[in-house]
């Protein structure tokens, strides 16, 4: 047993032990709302509960959690104070929820998956808490830009978390996303120096792949063309990854657009009694046009 570690670990605990004495008005808010939000996951989960969710898994609450996930995001980027305040809460319901899931089937408490977080960030940021034990695997100069506290974060996670793997790659999750897990792989090989060195020969690259998907097209072999459609995608990811856009982001945004805009051509279709089919496709792409001064 490492009594130096559980040392720090204690220092470190009475640190932010200190912190919460000082407790403020929207601390104490903070804390009666979370627990109003405990006690209704509880109520929903009891006997007494609602059907639908006493009947959920974390399995099956996986596919709401990344939607919800998604929505916060998308309410973020349109500038929606709003819907984010709403979107964000949802998030914490469904995170809430699967803790909850797990505490009922006594593999760990929701109180151990707050515990565990707050010594992760404590141990990543031995330039902000002293008393750190990620401190034995940080850089002797203060980080203090945040190129150098990603570094530390990474000698942290390699060092003392012991989280080295056989590939960099490995350290990614793979059940992102396609699009997600691209744009990361190409970050975490950048940070090992496997990267573009102009955003000029990340254009070409686009180029090239598109090429060589039209002449997979010619040939008529699926498989190609699949796996051709799939370079594309990667190099259009690499170039918004260069240009310091996130694909995800940036996809949403557009699907949103469409949405719009698609939405628009179906109302002035059924205003004007026009059918949508091919037949009245000049007549949609007016109305597409349209759609873009609104």
């Amino acid at each position: 047993m490492n009594y130096l570690k559980i040392g720090k670990k204690w220092l470190t605990m009475i640190e932010l032990q200190d912190i919460n004495n000082e407790t403020s008005d929207e601390q104490k808010k903070a804390k009666n709302s979370f627990e109003k939000l405990y006690a209704a996951i509880k109520k929903l989960r009891s006997e007494q509960g609602c059907p639908w969710d006493k009947n959920q898994t974390p399995l099956s609450m996986r596919s709401d959690l990344i939607e919800e996930t998604f929505e916060a995001v998308d309410a973020i980027t349109q500038n929606d104070v709003f819907h984010t305040k709403e979107e964000l809460g949802d998030v914490f319901l469904n995170a809430l929820m699967i803790s909850y899931m797990y505490e009922q089937e006594k593999y760990f408490n929701v109180s151990d998956v707050f515990d565990e977080v707050v010594e992760k960030i404590v141990r990543r940021h031995p330039h902000v808490w002293e008393n750190s034990e990620g401190k034995e695997n940080a850089n002797e100069k203060k980080a203090t830009t945040s190129e150098e506290v990603l570094l530390q974060w990474e000698n942290i996670k390699q060092g003392i978390e012991g989280r080295k793997k056989n590939s960099i790659l490995n350290e990614i999750s793979e059940g992102l996303p396609p699009l997600m897990l691209a744009y990361k792989m190409q970050k975490k090989a950048a940070k090992k120096g496997f990267d573009w060195q102009d955003i000029e020969s990340v254009w070409k690259k686009v180029e090239e792949e598109l090429n060589e998907l039209h002449e997979a097209t010619k040939e008529k072999n699926q498989q190609n063309i699949e796996e051709e459609m799939g370079d594309v995608f990667f190099s259009v990811v690499n170039l918004a990854r260069k240009l310091k856009v996130d694909p995800s982001v940036a996809l949403a945004r557009s699907n949103e657009k469409f949405k719009k805009r698609f939405s628009y051509v179906e109302k002035q279709c059924e205003k004007n009694a026009i059918p949508m089919n091919n037949e009245n496709l000049k007549q949609m792409d007016n109305f597409w046009e349209e759609s873009k001064n609104y």
